[in-house]
């Protein structure tokens, strides 16, 4: 975010790490004007990639540049940048300063203005929380990630040229390159790529040439190159397996597809 104006609005502030922007993070974030986002290399939602899911301003601080900063020393920075701001609203376990010293009740001494602390969040009992997240995506559990984060589990990368193996004897596929951002298990999901109904696989190729891949086929292909690729996960399908020929593989394939036609369009 940029233009001391805006900051300069913002009066009450929800501050946190705030990865994955989560149905917990969303408690907070409704309850402010601002967001003070401290970055410490997250993995569901990469950088600035949480402004997607956030329709306020947001101060990036970068955890590198602030860890050796007091308590003292924080507050003070936070009302340098932000010199009109009267509350601020954080999560029931906020810890903050060098070695995560300070506490909810020192940042009231410290801060002076309203400090609202929001209590933990829990979705059909379980508590909300990005490392549970974490966990169940690595389990191929993406259905009750999406329900923890309130919305599809997305991962963002670039276009790449794959092998043409698909295109020539399977089906068409986009291959696709990600950084930074957590995979779910390997194996075969029901995803919008771009917005677009899709198959997605992820793992090795253990029927091909056992590289990893992350690859798309669209049940509604595209006109060209796509470039930038957005891949959401809605549910796992089934897993990674090697088969002993192509032909096995593809009619697996068409297999999947027709249970994706059948999700998507009811067919």
């Amino acid at each position: 975010m940029s233009g001391s104006t805006i900051l300069e609005r913002i009066e009450s502030a929800a501050i946190g790490g705030f990865d994955g922007v989560h149905r917990g993070h969303r408690e907070l974030i409704e309850r402010a004007d601002g967001v003070v986002i401290i970055e410490k290399g997250g993995d569901l939602t990469p950088g600035r990639a949480r402004c997607r899911y956030i329709d306020k301003p947001c101060l990036f601080y970068e955890m590198e540049e602030i860890r050796e900063l007091t308590g003292e020393e924080f507050v003070a920075l936070l009302q340098g940048d932000l010199p009109n701001l009267k509350r601020v609203v954080v999560g029931y376990d906020f810890l903050f300063g060098k070695d995560r010293r300070w506490t909810v009740e020192d940042l009231r001494h410290l801060f002076g203005g309203e400090v609202e602390v929001v209590d933990e969040v829990k979705v059909d009992g379980i508590p909300v929380h990005s490392r549970t997240i974490r966990e169940l995506l690595r389990g191929g559990d993406v259905k009750r990630a999406n329900r923890l984060l309130g919305r599809p589990y997305e991962i963002e990368g670039r276009q790449v040229r794959g092998l043409g193996i698909g295109s020539r004897e399977l089906v068409p596929t986009i291959n696709m390159e990600v950084d930074r951002y957590l995979l779910p298990k390997e194996g075969v999901y029901l995803t919008l790529t771009n917005g677009r109904p899709s198959l997605t696989f992820i793992g090795r190729r253990e029927s091909l040439d056992g590289s990893f891949s992350i690859e798309s086929h669209l049940l509604e292909p595209p006109s060209g190159e796509m470039g930038e690729l957005r891949v959401a996960f809605i549910d796992y399908l089934r897993e990674n397996r090697r088969f002993q020929t192509l032909r096995e593989l593809k009619g697996q394939i068409e297999r999947d597809i027709e249970e994706a036609k059948e999700f998507f369009y009811g067919l």
